[in-house]
């Protein structure tokens, strides 16, 4: 699966989340390399589920339109 290119600025923000998620949910302080490893987990294993979930949702509103669109084109149609 493509990745989006990620800044590392955007990816560090990323971490910095994982480690104040652990800290306020679990009461646990992780380290930077802890959480690059929870990063990394979630972009690899999870992420391709949330990514399937979306081009499955963008499929569904694309074959509205396409539904929309044909019925709008049969109302065209000269008698």
């Amino acid at each position: 699966m493509l990745m989006p290119n990620l800044s590392v600025e955007k990816k560090r923000e990323m971490i910095r989340e994982i480690q104040t998620f652990f800290l306020e949910e679990r009461g646990e302080e992780i380290g930077e390399i802890a959480a690059e490893i929870c990063f990394e987990f979630i972009k690899d294993r999870l992420g391709p589920v949330f990514y399937n979930m979306a081009i499955h949702d963008a499929r569904d509103i694309v074959e509205q339109r396409m539904q929309t669109l044909e019925e709008d084109l049969y109302a065209l149609e000269k008698q």
